[in-house]
């Protein structure tokens, strides 16, 4: 069967707002969904199974598909790609999930907010170590993420720097100063994931700021009002207008693909797309799709 995602007409997306730090909100009303061109005939969207999880938080996907969303209580849950459940980590002590990395090849990082916490999981939910970044930081981390070297990139709020450091050597190997980049605004740093051998800093207030895998700066790409942002193949995609909205990385073309049918845009908070399978998120928990 053709994918949607590979069929739907392309169009400028409109940024809009996908989540707030560590809970996704409704995605921008205007335009709908029945207002967008259909896709082309063959491209639907199946529904597998929805999972109850009342208020869900932020999530992220794995190489090999499996799907890991933070509660309301931010207990980790691990499904399947199809959505069957298979573990539950629950943290020995409360803390905020603000973020969650998967796509490491072997261990998937915690990020809490409200403690200045990382914590390692391994493939099966349990814990492999943790990293206070109140040692490690003059400041306040504000996002982070896992580097495939197994390096942390962390966004010090407090002094505007992106750092990165190196748990083997326990130092800190890049810092790159942001304030020249970001001028007289006030940033709102929401997300940071490095892919393809670059890095991505979503800033809800001026876009997303794209570095190399070394720190340095490269480019910004004009999408204000986003709280986070997902990747596939070689596309960045984000949830706007009622719609899941993708950009070639490499060309910048830009296309949109239309919600499932019957599913109010309103609804929907946040969008995760993977090989095979789509996970729409809403206040009552997931649905998940065959692509």
């Amino acid at each position: 069967m053709q994918c949607a995602f590979a069929a739907a007409q392309t169009t400028a997306p409109t940024p809009a707002s996908v989540a707030p730090p560590g809970r996704p909100a409704p995605a921008a009303a205007a335009p709908a969904v029945a207002q967008l061109p259909a896709a082309a005939p063959g491209s639907t969207w199946q529904l597998v199974r929805t999972i109850a999880l009342p208020q869900p938080g932020v999530a992220s996907l794995d190489r090999r598909g499996n799907l890991y969303v933070a509660d309301s209580r931010d207990n980790i849950h691990q499904y399947g790609p199809d959505g069957q459940a298979l573990n539950v980590y629950s943290a020995p002590q409360p803390g905020h999930v603000a973020q969650l990395e998967a796509w490491n090849t072997t261990k998937i990082l915690v990020f809490y907010d409200d403690r200045q916490q990382l914590l390692l999981l391994d493939r099966f939910a349990a814990p492999l170590g943790e990293f206070n970044l109140l040692d490690l930081l003059d400041g306040t981390a504000r996002a982070a993420t896992l580097a495939p070297d197994d390096r942390l990139w962390l966004l010090n709020e407090s002094d505007l720097t992106l750092r990165q450091f190196d748990a083997a050597t326990r130092r800190f190997t890049v810092s790159t100063p942001l304030d020249l980049l970001i001028g007289r605004s006030r940033p709102d740093f929401r997300f940071l994931r490095e892919y393809q051998n670059n890095l991505y800093l979503v800033d809800r207030v001026n876009g997303i700021y794209v570095f190399d895998n070394l720190g340095n700066y490269r480019k910004k790409l004009p999408f204000p009002g986003l709280s986070t942002v997902g990747f596939r193949a070689d596309e960045l995609y984000f949830l706007a207008d009622g719609a899941v909205q993708l950009l070639q990385l490499y060309t910048l073309a830009q296309r949109t693909v239309p919600l499932p049918a019957g599913v109010p845009a309103a609804e929907v908070r946040q969008v995760l797309l993977g090989e095979s399978y789509a996970y729409l998120f809403t206040q009552a928990g997931l649905q998940v799709y065959k692509l």
